[in-house]
C-alpha cells in the first residue's frame, strides 16, 4: 500500500470583516485645502496684499502636501498589494512552523508531530505510524480524553532503529468507546514549512520531503 504525500482535507471557511463608515475625520484633502487658500487670497486686505513670497512659501507648501499625500497613498496600496500577493501564494510561511490538516509528514531533525482528535471519550486509542510504502513501523497507545491531543514520534521504529531525516510518515488512529464505536476526529501535522510551490491553481506548503494544500492551514505556532 502506497501512502499518498499530499494532505488534502475540504476547505475551510473563511470570514470578512466590515470598516465603519462616517469615521470622523482628522484631516482636510488637498480640494479642501486649495479652496482655503483661494478664499484667503480673495479676502485679503486690499491696503496690505499677501506678501508675494509668503503666497510663494504657501504654494510650495500645498505641492508638498499634495506629493506627500499621493506618496502616501501609493505606499499603502504597494504595501496592502505585496501583502496579499504573500499571503495568497504563502511566501509568508517559509520558515514558519504550521499546524494543517493531514496525515503525512517528514521526520524533521528527527522528529515527526502530529495532533488528533476524539469526537468522545475512548475506551481505547491505538496509534499506528507507516512508512511511504504503507507498512507499519511504530505503534502506542493514544490518550483517550475526549478533544485534542499532540503526538510526538522520535523517529525511531519498533526495532530501535533510528530512521533517517526525510522520510515520509502517516499517522493512523484507531479510537473506540466502550461500545465498539469509532470515535476518533481529524488529524493534523505540525513541521516547519521549506518550500512553497505556487504554480498549480492551489498554492502548496512543502514540509520536508512532503507537502499541505495552503488552504489546510489551521495555525503558525510560535517557535519554542
Amino acid at each position: 500500500m502506497t501512502i499518498s504525500t499530499v494532505n488534502s482535507y475540504s476547505d475551510i471557511t473563511s470570514t470578512t470583516t466590515s470598516t465603519t463608515e462616517n469615521d470622523d475625520r482628522t484631516s482636510i484633502d488637498s480640494d479642501e485645502f486649495l479652496m482655503l487658500m483661494v478664499e484667503q487670497l480673495q479676502n485679503q486686505n486690499p491696503t496690505d496684499p499677501t506678501d508675494t513670497s509668503e503666497y510663494i512659501s504657501q504654494m510650495v507648501d500645498y505641492a508638498s502636501f499634495e506629493t506627500d499625500v499621493e506618496i502616501s497613498e501609493q505606499l499603502t496600496s504597494i504595501t496592502d498589494i505585496l501583502s496579499s500577493f504573500m499571503s495568497s501564494q504563502g511566501l509568508g510561511y517559509l520558515g514558519q512552523t504550521v499546524e494543517a490538516l493531514g496525515n503525512t509528514t517528514s521526520l524533521q531533525d528527527g522528529e515527526a508531530e502530529w495532533s488528533y482528535t476524539l469526537d468522545s471519550d475512548a475506551e481505547s486509542v491505538n496509534i499506528s505510524i507507516l512508512d511511504e510504502d504503507g507498512n507499519t513501523v511504530y505503534s502506542a497507545v493514544g490518550e483517550t480524553g475526549s478533544g485534542s491531543h499532540s503526538f510526538t514520534w522520535d523517529g525511531v521504529n519498533s526495532d530501535g532503529e533510528q530512521l533517517p531525516d526525510g522520510g515520509q510518515y502517516t499517522i493512523q488512529v484507531e479510537a473506540l468507546d466502550g461500545e465498539g464505536n469509532d470515535v476518533s476526529g481529524y488529524t493534523t501535522v505540525i513541521a516547519e514549512v521549506t518550500a512553497v510551490d505556487a504554480t498549480g491553481d492551489d498554492a502548496v506548503l512543502g514540509i520536508g520531503e512532503s507537502s499541505v494544500l495552503l488552504d489546510n492551514v489551521l495555525a503558525v505556532l510560535a517557535t519554542q
